[in-house]
């Protein structure tokens, strides 16, 4: 028969069984007949061929069944009809189902939200042909900590090694685009011509970058995203050859990109500018600043330790043809690594450690229905004992157990997905800005397939012991049970409540370290004061520029003019009512911004590297930085005047010891390529700030006074102290910003409360979800010790009464109920903290002046769980010690 005559066949079965019935017993009657005629015919009797005829067919009946067994749709029956007895047994149970179900959705519906965010981030390929031949290249500085790298070092690589199919580097770029209203400041990158083919990817519309693109002093080109396209142009076909202003300098737009394309190593980039720098640059140069980002697409066949071989090559053997500054020299040879270890590395501890404490949680919700399982499995043993007796096999009988907790574990998934869906949109509300493809985080396809996988699988976890016990009867024990069960079976629950017990206060005690590590962190002095401060991030690159009114022709704007502009935001900043003070700086603590330079000491020919503040005075009385030694800056250092220098305590303190550096002479960065011009004279030195991290030492730095460095700094952070509430005055700053020049572009606004919480994202992110789920754990460990201990109370009956009866009293009762209790909490524990000093080694990165086996969170969980397995046992316990003695013997 062909598998299309078998599936109409089945289908009309099971859709018309009468008919199908009525045509089986036809069909057994008319062979009977025939067979019966053949013996007549034969020479039998008429009675003595039914006879035979009989006897050749066999039982009628059974030959009925037989022809029914025949075909899938049998088994599909099968299936509904173990559905429908389900059904029916779940819902004469709505309590244990409703349990049963939440619990399951619980557990998966976190553990597909959880796995979904992963799976973009740390398993799914970059978005990008053939992604695992896309490497990072990175500098090393001494201490062997990744750096970013030069055009010059970029362009030696390029040509030197033979490793690469193309090569690439981006620079961070914030570009103003002017516009019909307020000006806009886009994220994006200056990049070298191949950096979309390094990719793998090219524009939907228009073309890609071409090496003439990157001729020094030649026309500016741009691809934008589509994104960026249809916001300004309405369309990407109508963006092509389009000329809009960015930074004051007309662009022709190239190209756009397809959409959702995702740029990985800045992915909230919108325009790309082609990189216009000299491959034969001065070192003073800004080429020669370690501040590109490289990437690269390995050749066919060559591995990443074949590559990393040839980088160590280049860096040791130094050519006349690519000379190297000291800063940027690559004897160390250059780190590499995959793109997407790259992009994912500083995110993947993070995300570890939430995929252990949601897959804990999702074993804590399968010992509890497990457990839910085998006490209903109890009080069903003369049910499935009566079964057993009237023919059912055990095979049967563990095919409808495991049926029914399939049939839970469908009903939580289809809930879990929704909390699952839920749990993502929570995931990304709470997750730190800087979490790689956040954007790829979704409830999709494989997803959905993830919860089924997920829901089978725990299905059968959580059914097949109880069936496997349910399934082999005791058939004369069974049947006079009263549903009462056997030491094996307490014993298997009891484990597992230990398990529950255990597993809770592995996730408890993590919870409590990031707990007290991030009270820790925002406990740590950040070397100044943040209440009451609000930050606005400009970006005054239109103001290099002044147009002529003639034509189209750029002018650079002088200094002077510049810091007269930056003069004149301050004192309209100033002048809003409840501003205290106001200040410039080029790089805010805490907010991600790392300007280092060289500094170099008259006294000594070792250089240093050194963060690097361009300030107004101001800056340090308005963010409460306190002078230790010397002067602050002053009105009265400004150019032309002898430039004035201001340390860190920590620069100070290891350089000079306990000597005053106040008089010492020093060079910073570009200076020291100047042999002529004059030292800098250190004046003061201030406290330390923390500037990357609250949990990371203070880096030395050095303060400039803005109008005595080398060039004006654009990109600006004005930091404003408040006498109120900082935020109620971002409206008449912005008016006051605006009424000095409609050329400010304003690209972030925040306080410097919100500042420091934002340095702590990625612990704070760890916290708030392993705190839910530990939470979650809590709860049902706390449900699965409350089901043991009742359902004990319940199978104890008769003692209990008969106890009471010998003269235990209520005391008696309910200590003996809460020793059992107790009893497998205490064990639960010690497994537990055993664990937890496994597991918590996992989350040490993420702990700070906390040790993973700190003895006040230990001591402080192991309080808090027995806590809540006594409250656990009481309920129980008092329940016991109010059993009436003779009604409990009389019901025996």
């Amino acid at each position: 028969m062909s598998l299309w005559r078998q599936v109409a066949r089945g289908l009309r079965t099971l859709t018309h069984r009468a008919s199908v019935d009525d045509e089986i017993d036809e069909e057994v009657r008319d062979y009977y007949e025939r067979a019966r005629a053949d013996l007549v015919k034969q020479g039998h009797s008429p009675q003595e061929a039914a006879r035979v005829a009989r006897q050749q067919l066999g039982d009628i009946g059974r030959a009925r069944e037989e022809l029914r067994s025949y075909g899938w749709e049998n088994v599909a029956e099968a299936i509904l009809i173990d559905l429908r007895h389900a059904l029916r047994r779940l819902r004469q149970s709505p309590g244990f189902a409703a349990t049963a179900i939440g619990t399951l959705a619980l557990g998966i519906g976190a553990t597909t939200a959880i796995v979904s965010a992963l799976w973009p981030i740390l398993v799914e390929p970059l978005p990008y042909p053939e992604a695992d031949r896309i490497v990072m290249l990175t500098g090393r500085t001494p201490d062997g900590a990744g750096l970013e790298t030069a055009y010059g070092t970029y362009i030696e690589v390029a040509a030197r090694s033979r490793s690469f199919e193309g090569l690439a580097v981006a620079q961070r770029w914030g570009a103003v685009i002017a516009g019909d209203g307020e000006s806009e400041l886009l994220a994006g990158d200056r990049v070298t011509a191949d950096y979309f083919r390094v990719l793998g990817m090219s524009p939907a519309v228009g073309r890609n970058f071409e090496a003439s693109d990157e001729t020094v002093g030649g026309p500016q080109f741009v691809i934008v995203s589509d994104a960026l396209a249809r916001r300004r142009f309405e369309s990407a076909r109508a963006a092509v050859n389009q000329t809009i202003r960015l930074g004051g300098v007309p662009h022709t737009v190239i190209g756009v990109m397809p959409p959702g394309f995702e740029n990985v190593l800045a992915p909230a980039s919108e325009v790309w500018s082609a990189m216009q720098f000299r491959a034969q640059a001065p070192f003073q140069s800004g080429e020669w600043g370690n501040q590109l980002r490289m990437i690269g697409r390995l050749e066919t066949g060559v591995s990443i330790e074949q590559a990393r071989d040839d980088l160590a090559a280049i860096g040791a053997s130094r050519v006349e043809e690519f000379p190297r500054p000291e800063w940027a020299l690559m004897e160390r040879g250059l780190a590499i690594e995959s793109l997407q270890g790259s992009v994912t590395s500083n995110a993947r501890p993070v995300l570890l450690a939430i995929f252990g404490a949601v897959l804990l949680m999702l074993v804590i919700a399968c010992a509890n229905v497990t457990n839910l399982l085998l006490a209903r499995s109890v009080a069903r043993r003369s049910e499935l004992a009566v079964r057993a007796t009237l023919g059912a096999g055990r095979g049967r009988l563990v095919r409808q157990l495991l049926t029914e907790s399939l049939l839970l574990a469908v009903v939580g998934g289809v809930l879990g997905l929704g909390l699952a869906l839920a749990g993502i949109r929570g995931i990304v509300a709470l997750a730190p800005t800087d979490l790689p493809r956040i954007d790829a985080i979704r409830l999709d396809t494989s997803a959905f397939l993830l919860a089924l996988a997920i829901t089978t699988l725990v299905g059968l976890a959580v059914g097949l012991i109880p069936a496997l016990r349910g399934a082999r009867p005791d058939l004369r024990a069974d049947l006079h049970s009263r549903g009462r069960a056997g030491g094996s079976h307490h014993l298997l629950r009891r484990s597992l409540v230990v398990t529950e017990v255990a597993l809770a206060l592995v996730l408890l005690t993590s919870a409590g370290l990031l707990l007290r590590s991030v009270d820790r962190l925002l406990s740590t002095a950040p070397g100044f004061d943040a209440s009451n401060v609000l930050t606005v991030q400009i970006d005054a690159t239109d103001l290099r520029y002044e147009s002529v009114t003639c034509c189209w022709v750029a002018q650079e704007r002088s200094s002077d003019a510049l810091l007269q502009v930056f003069q004149s935001a301050l004192d309209a900043v100033r002048a809003v009512p409840g501003v205290e003070s106001a200040a410039f700086t080029t790089q805010l603590p805490l907010s991600g911004d790392n300007d280092i330079y060289g500094v170099q000491f008259e006294s000594e020919t070792r250089p240093y590297a050194a963060l690097r503040y361009i300030v107004t005075p101001d800056w340090f009385t308005t963010m409460g930085i306190p002078l230790l030694d010397g002067r602050l800056l002053e009105a009265g250092d400004r150019p032309g005047a002898p430039e004035a220098i201001v340390l860190s305590e920590s620069f100070a303190k290891s350089r000079f010891g306990d000597r005053s550096p106040i008089g010492e002479r020093l060079r910073i960065g570009p200076e020291n390529f100047e042999p002529n011009r004059p030292w800098d004279v250190v004046v003061g030195v201030v406290g330390d700030v923390k500037q990357t991290s609250l949990g990371l030492d203070s880096p030395e730095a050095v303060y400039v006074a803005l109008g005595q460095w080398v060039w004006v700094d654009l990109d600006q952070s004005l930091v404003v102290r408040t006498q109120g509430d900082p935020a109620l005055l971002v409206p008449a700053i912005r008016q006051a910003l605006g009424s000095v020049s409609a050329d400010v572009a304003i690209a972030r606004v925040a306080t410097m409360e919100a500042l420091v919480a934002a340095s702590e994202a990625d612990r704070r992110f760890v916290l708030q979800v392993i705190a839910i789920f530990a939470v979650a754990a809590l709860v049902l460990a706390a449900l699965g010790l409350y089901g043991v201990i009742a359902g004990s109370v319940a199978e104890r009956t008769r003692e209990i009464g008969l106890r009471s009866a010998l003269g235990a009293t209520r005391a008696d009762i309910l200590s003996l109920i809460v020793r059992q209790g107790m009893t497998l909490a205490a064990l639960g524990v010690v497994i537990g903290l055993a664990g937890a000093a496994a597991a918590t080694r996992g989350l040490t990165t993420l702990l700070y002046e906390v040790t993973a086996l700190d003895p006040l969170t230990y001591g402080g969980v192991v309080v808090l769980l027995a806590a809540v397995s006594a409250a656990a046992c009481w309920v129980p316990a008092s329940r016991a010690a109010r059993i009436d003695p003779t009604a409990a013997l009389r019901a025996e």
